[in-house]
């Protein structure tokens, strides 16, 4: 089963997004790949001092436009993330889809970003309300555990795939320049080890609107800590395909559970 690794510059208008991410789908979907893996606030990118105004809600336009992203590309949706309503409160929501879109199950993100940086100061909780659980989907056979970029820095939460032995895991993000530069391939590595399971980490990248810039390296890293794919600086897509013998090669090797 081969996937995509998606790296974008998505933007406010929801509209300008949906158009690149056909593109790309159309190709990964070509291509072979059975699913897409998308990064952080793909469908609309805020200035991070409130939410998009395009809020997803099941069964309205905009959760119809994501859920054809699969079946019009006829390709799986896996992380990523979408500014999701859900009564009065807003959430940073990973929507999974099959290539028909049937959703494989939701991931609202646990931990909200929080950082005070030279010249900027961020809290996501002054927008998003957070989630409180883990998610892990089956894919043939192949254990794919869900998590969205700050959550990748809290361990004691990713415990929780580890111990159940999941394959892969997912950290969809929008991650700073700044911190990018600090922390983005040391933290990935790093889980990618302490899971013995690959880590596929789709990213925004460039300068989404004024006050947003984004990191990019979208990475799939290997569960002996090898970066296997890193899209640097640019938009742009990767096929990759899941080598289950070296998972378990690697946990016979090094005896972690």
């Amino acid at each position: 089963m081969k996937f995509a690794i998606l790296q974008l510059t998505s933007v406010y208008d929801y509209k300008e997004n949906l158009k690149k991410l056909n593109s790309f789908l159309s190709e990964a979907s070509s291509r072979g790949a059975s699913f897409a893996y998308l990064p952080e606030c793909y469908y609309s990118m805020s200035d991070g001092s409130r939410a998009t105004e395009f809020l997803v809600h099941e069964g309205n336009e905009h959760f119809e436009n994501i859920k054809n992203l699969a079946r019009d590309n006829n390709i799986g949706i896996l992380g990523g993330s979408v500014a999701y309503k859900e009564d009065d409160v807003i959430k940073n929501r990973c929507y999974n889809f099959d290539s028909k879109g049937n959703v494989l199950g939701y991931y609202d993100k646990n931990y909200l970003f929080n950082c005070s940086l030279k010249n900027k100061s961020v809290n996501e909780a002054d927008i998003y309300t957070p989630g409180d659980k883990p998610l892990i989907i089956e894919i043939e056979g192949l254990k794919i555990g869900i998590a969205i970029c700050f959550d990748l820095r809290f361990p004691k939460f990713l415990q929780y795939y580890y111990e159940n032995s999941v394959d892969l895991i997912s950290f969809s993000s929008a991650f700073t320049v700044h911190t990018g530069k600090a922390h983005w391939h040391t933290l990935l590595k790093a889980r990618a080890i302490e899971g013995q399971c690959y880590v596929v980490a789709s990213a925004q990248v460039g300068q989404n609107n004024e006050k947003v810039s984004t990191y990019g390296h979208s990475l799939v890293i290997d569960p002996w800590g090898k970066v296997e794919c890193d899209l640097q600086k640019e938009e742009s897509l990767q096929i990759f395909e899941i080598d289950r013998d070296l998972i378990k090669n690697t946990r016979n090797k090094i005896k972690l559970r």
